[in-house]
């Protein structure tokens, strides 16, 4: 009887510990050797996820040069995807010097620094702005607009964090 209560209290202590968030600066990963297990378990799963996650980080990429293609979300869904089929990949991520930094902050505060939300703003408007005043149709020039609109709202919704509020 003894035996079996001091196995389960191992056990818990091991799942304790499992648990226990670690956070690595080259990998923000909640596992001390890199990602966590996390990886799905079926072969064909996992094969689909590594594509949706090249197919994202390769729109993220298009979107750096595209105003209407946001890249971060991209970036962001990519490092979800690789997460749960590529250890390899998603440690490639969150090392990247462009990426890493997106992500690490995602993962960490959910949030975007305010300089960069401000950034964001001031970019989508120029880019957006002259698409408007290069279209020849009105009709075209009002889609742009509201897609502008549409844009800004979700960035909007971003919650902010302040640099100083790392806690």
């Amino acid at each position: 009887m003894q035996d079996r209560l001091s196995e389960k209290i191992e056990k818990a202590k091991e799942v304790e510990k499992a648990e226990e968030v670690f956070t690595s600066k080259e990998t923000c990963s909640r596992h001390p050797e890199g990602s966590p297990g996390r990886l799905h378990d079926s072969r064909l799963v996992r094969s689909l996820y590594l594509v949706a996650g090249f197919v994202a980080l390769i729109l993220g990429v298009v979107g750096i040069v595209l105003p209407v293609l946001p890249t971060t979300p991209f970036v962001l869904l990519a490092a979800a995807c690789f997460a749960r089929s590529s250890t390899r990949f998603h440690d490639k991520l969150l090392t990247n010097r462009i990426t890493g930094p997106i992500i690490r902050e995602w993962m960490e505060h959910r949030s975007i620094p305010r300089e960069i939300k401000r950034w964001v703003y001031l970019l989508l408007v120029l880019s957006l702005g002259s698409s408007v005043l290069m279209m020849p149709s009105v009709w075209h020039q009002g889609m742009l607009v509201l897609l502008g609109v549409v844009l800004i709202a979700f960035v909007w919704r971003i919650p902010v964090r302040e640099p100083d509020a790392d806690t």
